[in-house]
């Protein structure tokens, strides 16, 4: 067990919330968090048959047992239970009373937000960063770029040595056969596979459903619908554009990304380091798995998950713009390891279209040495294995 970023974020969110509630992916450690950081609290997970039955027929009954609070995993599972928790902690509302965690992030938010409002202060916790996964594994080798990106974050792969191709398998048979039946009735699960895989096609790329549901062989109406399921269970994340009221000639599509860039280099048949340095998603994939370290250090800092990418009509793009109170920090990802001067392309038509907006700009690359430069400063990869984050305006 090592400690997680997040945690500091928890544990003050704990003393001034009688509720705190952890959302994520399936895997991505929520209750080891929730469990290594109260340790005294009773832990009860609602996936259990027996004991989800007695929380839904009797849910007075049931939390009479847990008076001082407990850690209740997989909320989601029992809908109506934080309506009877929001009656607990009215009556004694002592800070870090009760501890909820779930995995689906529309049925959990919306039964959190209903009943819990203005009483629980609530978390995203993704798979692990490049730090935490180096804090794991100790420091006495650097780590290989296409490696990390087929291994992807998923703390179990990481804890137990295991081998990511099969883990990510099992991850991916898991999410069909058990999450998609409790979100929603897909009735064909080969053709939804196909979906998820045709979207692993597309990563770092402006999301067509037109054109995804035509090679899918599926309507744009369920293409819409297979995309918002994705989304509510942490499979894939949607970048919006950045544009102003008077941008008509942005782009106003979303890009699509993977949650995890190991899940993304599974789906798309990637089994070795070697396959996904050559691969021709290979920009793309480092791109995924930047943008997705970006909204780890945000969330991690209790920071929203607001972020954009920048591209007009012309095909000039930012990959990436973090929010800095009214302005935003460019940054442009290139998975080549040789700086040329075409990296600062983008960074320089932002400045130039929209410099009441840039409070600066960087170059993430995907050399192993970082450039100290008079305009754009270029940073290699591996200073998010030292725990440098990107959100920061000083990057």
């Amino acid at each position: 067990m090592i400690s997680r970023n997040i945690a500091p974020l928890v544990q003050r969110l704990a003393k001034q919330y009688p509720v705190i509630t952890i959302t994520g992916p399936r895997q991505s450690g929520k209750t080891t968090l929730a469990r290594s950081l109260f340790p005294e609290k009773p832990y009860v997970t609602l996936e259990d048959p027996d004991v989800r039955h007695y929380a839904t027929a009797d849910p007075r009954g049931f939390l009479s047992n847990y008076p001082l609070g407990a850690v209740f995993d997989e909320i989601q599972r029992t809908p109506e239970l934080p309506s009877y928790l929001q009656g607990m902690v009215d009556e004694n509302s002592e800070p870090g009373r009760f501890i909820l965690t779930g995995s689906q992030q529309f049925e959990l938010m919306t039964q959190v937000t209903q009943s819990l409002a203005g009483r629980t202060g609530v978390l995203r916790l993704l798979p692990f960063t490049l730090a935490e996964v180096r804090r794991l594994n100790g420091t006495a080798q650097t780590p290989e770029l296409p490696a990390s990106l087929l291994c992807g974050f998923y703390p179990r792969i990481h804890d137990q040595h295991l081998n990511p191709s099969q883990a990510l398998a099992d991850y991916f048979a898991t999410y069909v056969e058990r999450d998609l039946r409790q979100l929603s009735a897909v009735h064909d699960l080969q053709r939804f596979e196909r979906f998820v895989r045709l979207c692993a096609g597309r990563t770092g790329q402006i999301l067509n459903l037109t054109s995804l549901g035509n090679d899918a062989g599926v309507s744009h109406v369920t293409a819409r619908a297979w995309i918002d399921l994705l989304q509510t269970s942490y499979i894939v994340h949607l970048l919006p554009p950045w544009f102003t009221n008077t941008s008509k000639r942005l782009v106003k599509s979303p890009k699509l990304y993977f949650y995890d860039v190991g899940l993304a280099c599974w789906l798309l048949g990637l089994r070795t380091p070697e396959q996904v340095g050559r691969d021709p998603l290979w920009g793309s994939l480092f791109e995924n798995f930047i943008v997705m370290e970006a909204m780890k250090d945000r969330l991690n800092a209790g920071e929203s998950s607001e972020m954009y990418f920048y591209r007009d009509s012309d095909g000039t793009e930012v990959d990436l713009l973090l929010p800095v109170g009214r302005q935003v920090q460019a940054i442009e990802i290139k998975a080549g390891a040789t700086v040329n001067q075409d990296y600062f392309k983008g960074l320089k038509a932002f400045a130039a279209h929209h410099p009441q907006a840039l409070s600066g700009g960087s170059v993430i690359f995907g050399g192993v040495k970082s450039q100290s430069r008079s305009d754009w400063p270029v940073h290699s990869w591996l200073e998010l294995h030292s725990g440098k984050p990107l959100y920061n305006p000083a990057l």
